[in-house]
């Protein structure tokens, strides 16, 4: 298959909708990063996804809709939900709800919970492309199951190139870090992944803070032990490189490339990424500076622990 590049206009994305509409692969850009997208009640072009990623099945997908409407008729709704939607979609929060009967969607994408993980993207051209094809689109990260994850067209076609029917090419992804994910299926909010809306503001808009995910069953995108991970191995919380490495700086620990020489963190999710790809291509160890805890730094720390894991 040859994968074509489409230009993020009315027409490419009408092509873009017309492919998946015929059960093909079509990676789309989002705020947070480049989504696999594949008609999410289509059993057997969602299978093309787990095949094109090399993705292990029992890894849940996320649905992206157009609108909160869209959302509701799938799931089981809320006033929590309520609020949370309406704080922040369209944005960078998925939202795990249970099901609808008759709700329509491949068992695939929900790895067979009776749970899904949905949310309205923010991005221009996705909001565009999911108006058009007007249904779910199922879209995990365009890049091969546990490596980097994509934030530009280029990033996509290094990992993807020839297994997917094309790409809608709009530039760089503005947040950089996939969406912060919350379940609302037991009797609190639950973060079950760090991403590009800090937890702080979430717990603003709930007025109590967010439970923690505890245990080890994968109930949501993400939470793969090892996941985000470039060819070589990574090393955290480095204040200097040791000799055969390459460094990632952030802040005052200067590096190879620096994340954000201010410390600015939102400056530092969307560079996350590209400078991974980047660092990886030299194909040495990569030391990381110390990021802090908080804020979206939670969220970036969550994606270095991952991609430092033994595999």
């Amino acid at each position: 298959m040859k994968t074509r590049r489409l230009s993020p206009n009315t027409g490419g994305i009408e092509e873009a909708a017309a492919l998946l509409r015929q059960g093909l692969l079509v990676s789309f850009p989002t705020e947070t990063v480049y989504g696999l997208g594949a008609d999410a009640c289509n059993g057997t072009a969602v299978a093309q996804v787990f095949e094109a990623k090399g993705r292990p099945t029992f890894n849940p997908l996320i649905v992206h809709v157009a609108d909160i409407a869209q959302a509701r008729s799938y799931v089981h709704w809320s006033d929590v939900a309520e609020v949370l939607a309406s704080a922040f979609w369209p944005g960078p929060l998925t939202l795990v709800l249970p099901l609808k009967d008759g709700h329509g969607l491949s068992g695939l994408v929900t790895a067979g919970l009776d749970t899904v993980a949905i949310r309205v993207p923010a991005h221009p051209t996705a909001h565009a492309l999911l108006q058009n094809f007007d249904g779910p689109v199922a879209a995990p990260s365009a890049n091969p199951s546990g490596r980097i994850s994509a934030t530009t067209a280029d990033h996509v076609l290094s990992g993807l190139d020839g297994k997917i029917a094309a790409v809608l090419d709009d530039g760089p992804c503005p947040v950089g870090l996939e969406s912060t994910i919350v379940g609302l299926v037991g009797p609190e909010p639950v973060l079950l992944r760090a991403g590009g809306l800090p937890e702080e503001v979430i717990e603003q808009a709930l007025g109590h803070p967010l439970g923690q995910a505890t245990g080890s069953e994968i109930t949501a995108p993400g939470q793969l032990t090892s996941h985000y991970a470039p060819g070589a191995t990574v090393r955290l919380n480095a204040k200097n490189r040791r000799p055969g490495e390459v460094m990632l700086g952030f802040g005052a620990v200067a590096g190879d490339l620096n994340l954000s020489p201010t410390g600015d963190l939102t400056e530092a999710a969307a560079n996350l990424f590209e400078f991974l790809h980047q660092l990886d291509a030299r194909q040495l160890p990569i030391a990381v500076a110390p990021i802090p805890n908080t804020g979206l730094g939670r969220a970036i720390n969550d994606r270095l622990k991952r991609a430092a894991a033994p595999r």
